[in-house]
């Protein structure tokens, strides 16, 4: 099983806003759902404020495991898996013999899983200081694949660059 990261962020690593996400990007979402429904066979791992971020219109994520980490261990959920772990997170997607896990959130949950993913999926968004929410910026130890650049327009607020990064 592939374990790959997702994340939309700016210039200084702002990923979120006041539980949202600081940008209207289309581009960057059915990117997101065509990478992450993948095969069809594949999980998605987040962290408990991400679930609850998503509206409830579309959760679960259709046709992905879903996977809830979180530290409360009274937290519960009937439409997706709850874990207390990265590791049982990712144990949750081997058991149900997934082909890949995307990593998809929040901060706290992308920090922990830096050093653990092959691939990270990145969309810079050409903006600075749009949200309360940051995670680190992404060192020269990674390899940088720009894939394709998008302009604004009516559909994406910001232009963005969508980039593939490796393990140098």
């Amino acid at each position: 099983m592939q374990l790959k990261m997702i994340l939309a962020m700016d210039l200084d690593g702002c990923i979120g806003k006041e539980n949202g996400l600081p940008w209207r990007l289309r581009s960057d979402m059915l990117r997101f759902k065509r990478l992450t429904l993948g095969t069809g066979n594949g999980a998605v791992l987040m962290g408990r404020t991400t679930w609850e971020t998503i509206p409830k219109m579309y959760r679960p994520l259709v046709d992905r495991i879903n996977i809830v980490v979180t530290r409360n261990r009274e937290y519960t959920l009937s439409n997706a898996d709850v874990v207390y772990s990265i590791e049982e997170g990712i144990d949750v997607a081997k058991a149900n013999n997934c082909d890949e896990c995307w990593i998809i959130g929040g901060a706290n949950v992308y920090e922990q899983c830096r050093d653990m993913v092959e691939e990270i999926h990145l969309t810079s968004v050409e903006t600075s200081n749009s949200g309360d929410v940051k995670v680190g910026l992404f060192g020269d130890e990674w390899h940088r694949e720009v894939i394709e650049s998008t302009p604004q327009n009516s559909e994406n607020e910001h232009p963005t660059t969508y980039m593939i990064l490796t393990k140098s």
